[in-house]
C-alpha cells in the first residue's frame, strides 16, 4: 500500500529535485539536496522498500538512495541471503 506517501517529507518538494539529470557536479549537488530531504523523513524505509521491491524504480532518489546506491544495496542483500541459505 502507498499510505506512507501521505507522511513523506518530500510531499511539498519539487519532484524534479529527486530526479537529477547527468553525472556532473550540478546533478551530484541536486542528489545530495534530495537525500537531505529524505534524511528527516519518517517514512524513508517504506519509500525505499517501495522503490526497490514494489515498483522497481530505476531512476531518481528514493528512500535517500540514488540508482547506484539502490543497486549496490540489492547486491549486498542478495549476497547476505545466499550466505544464510
Amino acid at each position: 500500500m502507498d499510505n506512507w506517501r501521505a507522511s513523506a517529507a518530500c510531499q511539498n518538494a519539487d519532484p524534479d529535485l529527486f530526479f537529477p539529470v547527468g553525472t556532473g557536479a550540478p546533478a551530484l549537488i541536486q542528489a545530495e539536496e534530495a537525500k537531505e530531504v529524505c534524511r528527516g523523513c519518517p517514512v524513508r524505509e517504506a519509500c525505499l522498500r517501495w522503490a526497490m521491491d514494489d515498483s522497481r524504480q530505476l531512476t531518481g532518489v528514493w528512500g535517500g538512495l540514488n540508482e547506484d546506491e539502490r543497486r549496490a544495496l540489492k547486491r549486498r542483500l542478495r549476497r547476505r541471503a545466499s550466505e544464510v541459505s
